[in-house]
């Protein structure tokens, strides 16, 4: 098999012969472009959709000389990736980055952030003027100590008005430095006009803890739980067991994931176990890899349970038969996760717009042939020297225990709410749109001019989608690494 002839050779730590894929031997060819090797290696063995992809053929190559002068053709992985190429047409979420210390961080919650979350939006249709939103300010962070607020809107940044004609003719890259001045405006008659208020922030590295607001109401004898939840971060899984202990005998739980673009895979099956509890030990999700692993994996290595702790800690479990969730055209990856999860088991009411519809996960590789080019936190010393390159490719696609993995398109809503540019309301208000929405639901109470509004706002882009993570799911690399040991041994 392929697969363990590769797992075998790793021992040798011999990078010319770490796979089959690739002619042994030597050739005329000084391979230049090193950072470009293991990039191609990790797809060829990890990628979901390597056996469609004619340059990640395992026959690709009849030489050595040949692989390196084709490694040799591109400056770096990302050239290499996108024009040689090596990207599906259906890949909509490989990335990279240049510095995988970086990415790790980032994917424990530590990046550098001045703490505002907002959305960028055209003031009328068809419009290239576009504004900013201020969606939420985290706490603790250089935006919660300045006078602005959710709802407040910036047009200009350093004084330049903000425009957006396509992904290629904008100038959002104003919002990249880590310090910038925003001026702030009103919306009137259609266009933004300067209030006079101009605010400086400065981004610096920290944790942000995705736990924003957990509370309940009692409303018409009914206990209901209210959790905004906004990034699946492994970090913080003790602090959400801890939320739901605060939740305990609710009698209805509103998710609120509206703002929420995913993450780790691991998170997203202790949150639906958390909400639920009486189906631990079954299945919640299945990984369907590409041929080449899927091959040679086992049921229990590409499948994920319902679970009742974390490291030895019980979950704080609602015993839930029926979730109200707020999603929305942010909500993506792991937060799609939870739901196509938990529907093949209870009623899933989904409140908001519809969702991204991002069904595929992820894994950090780096320049590491030992650890199967498998990024592990715990170890770097195999990772080569000088190559600080990662690459996070799309490994396969989760199916739920119903076998139903197609939502491409995003999750439709059953009741749906959309946010208004000026009337965005207070974040676990009762009276808030969306939360409005769903608390009706469930207590059965009219609401008027809430679902549908004149102004509703249609993101070009979040602040979320600025970060290195943007709307990755990602499962945690021991596990595929146990499995590739685990292959080796047997």
């Amino acid at each position: 098999m392929v697969l363990s002839l590769f797992v075998i050779s790793c021992e040798d730590n011999d990078d010319n012969n770490s796979t089959p894929a690739i002619p042994g031997g030597s050739g005329s060819v000084e391979l230049v472009q090193t950072q470009n090797e293991f990039v191609w290696r990790g797809l060829n063995l990890y990628y979901f959709w390597q056996q469609d992809t004619p340059n990640l053929a395992d026959s690709r190559f009849n030489t050595l000389d040949e692989f390196y002068t084709f490694l040799n053709t591109y400056d770096d992985p990302e050239t290499m990736f996108n024009e040689a190429p090596l990207r599906n047409q259906d890949d909509r979420f490989t990335f990279f980055n240049e510095d995988y210390r970086v990415l790790a961080n980032a994917q424990q919650g530590v990046f550098k952030t001045n703490g505002l979350s907002f959305v960028l939006t055209r003031v009328t249709s068809g419009s290239s003027e576009i504004v900013g939103v201020v969606r939420y300010v985290n706490n603790n962070t250089d935006a919660s100590s300045k006078d602005v607020a959710r709802g407040d809107i910036f047009s200009a940044v350093n004084g330049t008005p903000l425009f957006f004609n396509s992904s290629e003719d904008n100038n959002l890259d104003l919002l990249d430095p880590d310090t910038y001045t925003l001026n702030f405006a009103t919306i009137e008659n259609g266009s933004a006009v300067s209030n006079g208020k101009n605010i400086e922030f400065t981004k610096v590295e920290q944790d942000i803890n995705p736990i924003l607001i957990t509370k309940t109401f009692d409303i018409g004898g009914k206990s209901i739980g209210y959790l905004m939840y906004n990034r699946f971060t492994s970090n913080f899984d003790d602090e959400l067991n801890t939320a739901f202990a605060s939740l305990a005998g609710v009698d209805e739980l509103i998710l609120d994931m509206r703002y929420n673009p995913g993450g780790s895979v691991r998170s997203s099956v202790r949150l639906a176990s958390m909400i639920t509890g009486q189906f631990t030990g079954q299945l919640m999700l299945r990984q369907r890899y590409n041929d080449k692993l899927q091959e040679a994996f086992s049921e229990a290595q590409v499948t994920d349970n319902f679970v009742d702790n974390i490291s030895g800690t019980s979950l704080n479990s609602l015993g839930l038969e029926k979730v109200y969730v707020i999603a929305t055209d942010d909500t993506a990856s792991a937060s799609e996760l939870v739901i196509n999860g938990l529907r093949a088991y209870i009623d899933v009411i989904h409140v908001g717009t519809t969702t991204v519809g991002k069904n595929e996960f992820s894994i950090t590789l780096v320049d590491d042939v030992d650890n199967q080019y498998i990024f592990d936190r715990t170890n770097t010393s195999g990772i080569a020297e000088g190559n600080l390159w990662a690459i996070q490719p799309l490994l396969g696609r989760n199916e739920n225990a119903d076998g139903f993995s197609d939502y491409t398109g995003g999750f439709s809503p059953n009741v749906t709410s959309e946010e208004a540019l000026t009337n965005l309301g207070i974040l676990g208000d009762e009276n808030e749109p969306l939360l409005a929405t769903a608390l009706a639901q469930i207590t059965g109470a009219t609401i008027k001019g809430i679902r549908f509004v004149k102004d509703p706002i249609k993101p070009i882009m979040s602040s979320d989608h600025m970060t290195i993570l943007k709307d990755d799911m990602y499962i945690d690399g021991d596990k595929i690494k146990d499995a590739m040991l685990e292959i080796k041994e047997n």
